[in-house]
């Protein structure tokens, strides 16, 4: 189900003018699922697909040790790519994908900062 919402992020984001640079950067640090550039801006990008909000929304899965870890993540990946004076930020794409239904994105643009 993660690469089926990975895969629906990427066409959503697309759609709305970001270009997806690299998918699912592993890092000794951790992983990314998405990095892309949209208006000029570095974007690091979490996907959260879920089936239900039985157990919450997608985007309550992403906890502050997993926004810790994606942005130590995304530190890394600036430095080992010499990136400096880019404006950074993070995003989460939210996915519910009930059966027999339509899925449900839904983008959130800056969705926490380094150290939230």
């Amino acid at each position: 189900m993660g690469l089926v919402g990975e895969a629906l992020a990427g066409h959503c984001l697309t759609a709305k003018g970001y270009k997806i640079l690299l998918r699912n950067y592993e890092s000794p640090l951790g992983e990314i699922d998405l990095i892309a550039k949209e208006k000029g801006a570095l974007v690091f990008i979490e996907v959260k697909t879920r089936r239900s909000i039985a157990m919450g929304l997608p985007l309550e899965s992403v906890t502050f040790r997993k926004r810790a870890q994606i942005v130590k993540c995304a530190q890394y990946y600036m430095k080992r790519y010499g990136i400096k004076n880019l404006p950074c930020r993070f995003d989460v794409v939210s996915i519910l994908m009930p059966p027999d239904q339509a899925p449900q994105i839904e983008v959130i643009q800056d969705a926490f900062r380094e150290g939230e």
